[in-house]
């Protein structure tokens, strides 16, 4: 006769990304945020990184960076 175990379903902590998420995407009166995808191949993605990580950003904060500063530079104003 096999034993069951008893569960008590207790309150389950939110990772400290999923609380970070739920903070961005749900901050009222700014503009919402779009989750976008790209492909690029691994080792230049790997080069990326490391330029970013030199400047102190990460990987999402880079890329944020790099093309706000390439709208700037290129924008016809």
């Amino acid at each position: 006769m096999a034993l069951k175990k008893s569960i008590e379903i207790q309150d389950v902590q939110e990772s400290i990304s999923g609380k970070k998420a739920k903070e961005v995407f749900s901050q009222a009166g700014k503009e919402k945020k779009v989750l976008t995808t790209f492909s690029i191949e691994p080792s230049f993605k790997a080069e990326l990184e490391e330029l970013f990580s030199d400047l102190g950003l990460s990987w999402s904060a880079g890329v944020r960076f790099a093309l706000k500063d390439f709208s700037k530079r290129y924008s016809n104003n």
